[in-house]
């Protein structure tokens, strides 16, 4: 018999024929014939017979997976074209896009990438000394990670405006999770080779993800826990920024709220009220240049020069006024040159090689998340795409060879690409340019720093922080899905009330545990007729759907395991039920037949193989007929690996629940009329 595997709503009544055999079951036998006397009355050439693939082998199949998982995206298509070895340097040329765009490169790109670096620059220079105080780590550590990374990106990359170096997000959870190990105050050496060490192994898991094209990963981290995340750590952030802000000399080593404020109001006799004035005023200037950017889009550039406008000002006014004799903390001296070489200083060996690994794995994970946000953004306004592996592997790359330069954690940072993105980039180059900006910043500029105000840097991470909150995103979550609220609501308290590690963790447990929920309890649909077409839909959405006469028609939304097989059995068993009590309580048509719907069922498994097998037994026992409507390839494949398909009879298979509807119905006219003449057995053996 030939098959055919295109689906439709059909007229058209299925067709399959089977003469009765002596050995049957007398119940079975009148079920045949039924079927063989309605398929002889049909007309063949309208027939559409539900397709059963071709075997494939085991290591076609294996392929195939593979293929799906790793390789959906068909990164080399592209390439396939050539041959030999312009097929090996197409290769190259995708692994390292730089090799691809520079020989293409002209002044007309170089004027909007030489706006955007050095704008870019005048942002980062103060961002980078404020967020490596985030991470409890020398200021200069900051400058040092926007000279290498950006470099080592610019050439992987495929983004072409995001802005690579420090980030706050990343700068607090890196620095939460090293204090709980060592006290950056009593052990300052350790604590900058743990973080070397972390964040050597954050560009190890994000390279190792990259070669194994593992970046669904990061897909986990859903939408809702990341606005969620954001938005506690830019309250948690903004709070211990109070700190600088106030001119504490004692504060809290934790970075839940409670232990903040706690921190902040215990030592009130310590205020330094210079500071807090000098603090406020930046802070307003900040924040009111950044309103102003937002309303005239055109005075973007104020917005980027404001931070180093404010650190160029504060250090004048604290240098002039000597207000640091006056108890104004200052950044103090910071070496001249560039990154030194810190590949001995990373633990090798030893418990903190664990501890470092297990850091490393946490914010590389959150590194990666953010950068892929933030180059997806940028990519959709331009109508680019983002390579997602290759940009695992830019970063991996960036951050392990930045570990050996006295780096931290680099990733993706949504202010600076930004301004890069207004101030009108058109490639990488503005990474390049914003390295050699930074490079004279450490050779040159860097004692012109000594003098700077704490609390000038602290305005500038509170302005800078504020704006991942949002609060947009939080009611359009509220709006759209309150599982997924929750997922939000749990990562902010989560990091607000305890800690940034603990609030992802929760946030990425919520987020598992909603997908293990649809897993194990899969949504299925009781069925109705639209009336006057031959659709069938849910009858909760659509109440003017109307029930089919002596059937139950079901539909399955998701595939089939052994985590949800019992789950299925249950709830298909209790809408026959319910349907079974409908008839009886309306004295109507008994039910008769079951039509589950499978074009959502992408793959069953053995057991929900099993279960099917349980399912058509108690129907049998019941007078019920069990049928299939419109199962994929890979389903009727299992099915008919397991014998199920032989079991139940590949004329209870249907293209459409349409079709399975008409030859239902029609089965059931015939058994009246048959019955009616008292000689239903005989008719039977008389049309076969």
């Amino acid at each position: 018999m030939s098959y055919d595997s295109s689906a439709g709503d059909d007229d058209s009544v299925h067709n399959q024929t089977r003469k009765l055999r002596p050995d049957e079951p007398e119940s079975e036998s009148t079920s045949r014939a039924i079927s063989a006397s309605v398929s002889m009355a049909t007309d063949r050439q309208l027939v559409h017979p539900v397709a059963v693939p071709p075997s494939s082998g085991l290591w076609e199949q294996f392929k195939d997976v593979i293929k799906d998982i790793f390789f959906a995206d068909d990164p080399l298509r592209p390439y396939k074209e050539y041959q030999g070895r312009r097929r090996w340097l197409a290769y190259v040329y995708y692994l390292v896009p730089i090799l691809d765009w520079l020989p293409k490169y002209n002044l007309k790109f170089l004027k909007g990438d030489l706006v955007g670096g050095l704008t870019i620059t005048s942002l980062s220079v103060p961002q980078d000394l404020a967020y490596a105080r985030l991470a409890n780590l020398p200021p200069i550590q900051g400058l040092y990670t926007s000279f290498v990374p950006p470099l080592i990106y610019a050439m992987l990359g495929s983004s072409k405006h995001m802005v690579i170096g420090p980030v706050a997000v990343v700068s607090t959870l890196l620095g939460s999770m090293l204090r709980s190990e060592i006290d950056p105050e009593t052990d300052a050496e350790n604590y900058l080779r743990l973080a070397l060490t972390a964040t050597f192994f954050a560009g190890l898991v994000q390279l190792g993800l990259g070669i194994l094209r593992m970046g669904f990963l990061v897909d986990f981290l859903s939408h809702a826990a990341i606005v969620g995340f954001m938005s506690g750590a830019a309250v948690s952030i903004a709070l211990q920024q109070l700190r600088g802000l106030l001119g504490l000399r004692k504060f809290t080593t934790h970075t839940d709220i409670v232990s903040v404020l706690t921190s902040v109001f215990e030592n009130t006799d310590t205020w330094n009220w210079q500071t807090i004035v000098l603090g406020v005023i930046f802070l307003t200037f900040l924040i009111t240049v950044k309103r102003l950017s937002q309303v005239r889009r055109h005075f973007f550039w104020l917005a980027a020069i404001a931070p180093l406008l404010s650190v160029t000002l504060g250090t004048l006014i604290v240098f002039i006024a000597r207000l640091d004799n006056d108890g104004v903390r200052v950044i103090g001296k910071i070496h001249t040159g560039v990154n030194p070489s810190s590949f001995n200083n990373i633990f090798w060996s030893g418990d903190y090689v664990i501890t470092g690994f297990k850091i490393g794995v946490v914010t590389g994970l959150v590194g990666l998340t953010e950068a892929f946000a933030i180059g997806r953004t940028f990519a959709a306004f331009s109508g680019y795409r983002i390579d997602g592996n290759k940009e695992m592997l830019a970063l991996g790359t960036s951050n392990i060879l930045g570990s050996w330069t006295s780096c931290y954690v680099a990733t993706g940072s949504f202010s600076r690409s930004a301004v890069n993105y207004q101030s009108g980039c058109k490639t990488a180059m503005s990474n390049i340019i914003m390295s050699i900006a930074v490079l004279f910043v450490l050779l040159v500029l860097i004692p012109l720093f000594h003098h700077t105000p704490v609390c000038v840097l602290s305005a500038i991470i509170i302005q800078a922080v504020l704006g991942l909150i949002d609060l947009r995103a939080v009611y359009l979550v509220w709006k759209t899905d309150k599982v997924d609220f929750v997922v939000l609501a749990g990562a902010f308290l989560g990091v607000c009330f305890v800690s940034v590690e603990i609030g992802l963790l929760i946030a990425v447990s919520i987020s598992l545990a909603k997908i293990l929920l649809n897993v194990i309890r899969p949504h299925i649909a009781l069925l109705g007729n639209i009336p006057g077409t031959n659709v069938y839909r849910n009858v909760k959405q659509y109440p003017m759907a109307t029930s089919e006469p002596g059937m139950v028609i079901v539909r399955v939304d998701a595939s089939i395991y052994f985590s949800n097989a019992n789950y299925v059995l249950e709830k298909i068993l209790r809408y026959v039920n319910d349907g079974e009590d409908d008839a009886n309580d309306d004295d109507g048509i008994p039910i008769q037949f079951l039509i589950i719907e499978m074009a959502p069922v992408m793959t069953i498994d053995t057991a929900g193989v099993h279960v099917f097998e349980e399912l058509n037994a108690v129907l049998q026992n019941k007078g019920i007929q069990m049928t299939i409507a419109n199962p994929v390839g890979g389903v009727i494949s299992t099915l008919r690996n397991a014998g199920f398909l032989d079991l139940l009879g590949q004329e209870w298979f249907f293209i459409s629940v349409s079709e399975g509807v008409q030859v239902c119905t029609m089965m059931m006219k015939r058994s009246k009329s048959h019955t009616a003449t008292g000689n239903l057995k005989q008719n039977f053996s008389d049309d076969v």
